[in-house]
């Protein structure tokens, strides 16, 4: 009897505020990301999201529909099945301030791709900000945006 193959390993997948708020609204993207909840609940993938994109979904709420419901949302996407990360060591935050050097995003974009980068995860997104990034290599994306 021959030792059993060893379990596949788990795809890391990182959702910028994009693809949450997509969600949320049932936007176009929106069962995309549905799926990957269903699998992260299921366990056969891992989901991650860094707080200063979470914080972007607040911000982006708050700003459009208020207070109360921001409050709500941010409760809500607490309960995901994925991990939030605060990383905010100097390695990574001088990566993500390369990356926003570099290319024409957002800051907060700039942590999502840096997160994505760092755990070897693709990046969930329709920003079209992002699109580049992908296309040149940088990050691999999982493309929910309109084409």
């Amino acid at each position: 009897m021959g030792t059993p193959p060893p379990p596949a390993p788990i795809v890391s997948y990182v959702l910028d505020a994009f693809a949450v708020v997509a969600y949320l609204r049932d936007e176009p993207g929106a069962e995309a990301v549905a799926r990957l909840l269903r699998a992260a609940r299921a366990g056969r993938v891992r989901l991650l999201m860094h707080w200063i994109n979470l914080g972007e979904v607040y911000y982006t709420v708050r700003r459009e529909e208020g207070s109360a419901r921001a409050a709500v949302v941010l409760a809500q996407v607490k309960g995901y099945p994925m991990t939030l990360l605060s990383d905010c060591a100097e390695e990574f935050l001088l990566t993500a301030a390369d990356l926003k050097a570099t290319y024409s995003i957002s800051y907060a974009d700039a942590f999502a791709v840096a997160l994505a980068v760092r755990e070897e995860a693709t990046l969930v997104t329709g920003d079209p900000e992002l699109k580049p990034l992908g296309t040149v290599g940088v990050v691999r994306l999982s493309w929910i945006g309109q084409r």
